[in-house]
């Protein structure tokens, strides 16, 4: 890697699957920039989100931790975070940002955050110098079907500056705080973390993209946000920072595949332990550093965390456990991953381990322990990355080899489908008397009091 400290982008799309990329087997959605990136970086083929849903996986991604580490797996009986709940991050957590602070970087989030809407949890108690975006998933504000929510809080910092904002418009927005912040932070050290609304339900998307889109509305909101990244990496390269700012592009969770999201050939969708729920595309691009290339590694978004401590030469807490693992050898084309085991959770029930190609799975769900059941499947993931080959009766070699791994996993970090409590688990962050960012007013004058599209995700 580079001697000098690099400049961090972090792009994180949402719901956005194995199959929907181009450079991933797209034949349907146009992605020429994200391509090109892929084409002259690293393009992994088995990166994987720590959590098959949102909020889970954006907190384990931040913190470098599985999220029942965290206690991040399930939120008050939920599987996600809502509106105006009393829990969320923990501010005691040193999150990316704050560990990046140490060393002298400037941070930003632009986006959803989506781990905690009251002002002890927002981006600002984590590390964060500056925020813009919606605080949670876009589909959490009022609709003609869903008047229960709070109209749509668009943010700048701890303040509402806009409700019901024009989604459309979103993509653009949030682009244009990024090039800014870039532009203002370019004889520094900075950290963007970009976090897109997009392709996450409802589908807005502006009128050009909806016009070329070969894939309706989502292929639509995917182009826009394809644009975004052009416009990034383009802004990178015209202030000369390419070869000294690492630019990453990957996804919080599978796609939702009945509405014109793909998880290729993986078995399962967002919100299952199947590849297809946690298996995402992820490119990094670091011209004349990294070298272009496939990387058929295994990876996870919780590895980012010891993988920027490390290049920004910042010191990694020493009095907590941290579950990622340093990605420097794979991004130095070394192609031989510090991690070898990876562990699979439906909010707080753990349902599978990966160990190497092989992986065991005991136990599906969604979310709730009582959605729980048992199941003894295992399969070999280099040769079928689709999940259709139980071996599990045909390999009982294997099934004992992986076994004391689940065993393990369930005396640290617990198991709610089996009841196991977790020794080495931190508590999530909880306050009294929580608040809702905004409440509905009939005299405001909203520039949508309710949004058309009622599609939820």
């Amino acid at each position: 890697m580079a001697d000098k400290k690099p400049n961090i982008i972090l792009i994180n799309a949402d719901d956005l699957g194995y199959g929907d990329l181009s450079c991933y087997g797209s034949e349907v959605n146009r992605t020429p920039y994200i391509d090109s990136m892929a084409k002259n970086g690293l393009r992994f083929t088995d990166f994987y989100m720590a959590a098959p849903v949102c909020s889970p996986s954006r907190g384990a991604m931040m913190t470098g931790c599985y999220p029942a580490r965290i206690s991040f797996g399930t939120y008050e009986g939920k599987g996600v975070l809502f509106p105006g709940q009393g829990v969320g991050l923990n501010p005691k957590e040193i999150s990316i940002a704050k560990l990046l602070k140490t060393s002298g970087y400037r941070t930003m989030i632009i986006g959803k955050w989506h781990c905690g809407d009251q002002k002890e949890f927002l981006p600002l108690n984590h590390g964060f110098d500056k925020y813009y975006g919606l605080p949670y998933s876009n589909d959490m504000g009022r609709t003609h079907r869903m008047q229960k929510y709070p109209p749509l809080p668009l943010m700048m910092n701890n303040e509402v500056i806009e409700q019901q904002p024009d989604q459309a418009t979103i993509t653009e927005r949030y682009t244009e705080q990024a090039v800014r912040f870039i532009r203002e932070n370019k004889q520094d050290h900075f950290f963007l973390y970009m976090a897109h609304m997009a392709v996450h339900l409802p589908h807005y998307a502006p009128e050009r993209f909806l016009r070329q889109s070969r894939n309706g509305r989502f292929g639509a909101a995917l182009e826009c946000m394809d644009w975004s990244a052009g416009v990034i990496a383009n802004e990178v390269k015209k202030l000369g920072l390419a070869d000294n700012t690492l630019i990453i592009f990957t996804s919080d969770n599978g796609a939702r595949i009945t509405e014109g999201g793909s998880c290729g050939k993986l078995r399962g969708a967002k919100g299952t332990t199947w590849e297809g729920g946690q298996r995402v595309p992820c490119v990094m691009y670091w011209p004349g550093v990294i070298k272009p290339g496939e990387c058929k590694g295994l990876a996870s978004s919780i590895d980012f965390y010891p993988t920027f401590a490390r290049l920004a030469g910042a010191a990694l807490p020493a009095d907590r456990i941290i579950d990622g693992k340093d990605l420097q050898p794979l991004m130095n084309g070394e192609g031989v991953s510090n991690r070898q085991t990876f562990f699979y959770y439906a909010g707080d029930a753990l349902c599978a381990v990966r160990n190497k190609n092989w992986k065991l799975h005991v136990g599906k769900g969604r979310i709730h322990a009582n959605l729980f059941e048992k199941i003894n499947e295992l399969y070999d993931l280099e040769n079928d990355i689709g999940e259709t080959n139980n071996l599990y009766d045909s390999r009982p070699d294997i099934v004992k080899q992986l076994t004391p791994l689940i065993d393990q996993c369930r005396i640290d970090l617990g198991d709610a489908g089996t009841g196991v409590i977790g020794k080495n688990v931190r508590p999530i962050g909880k306050i009294e008397n929580p608040k809702t960012l905004t409440i509905y007013n009939e005299e405001y004058p909203y520039y949508m009091a309710e949004y058309d599209l009622e599609d939820m995700g």
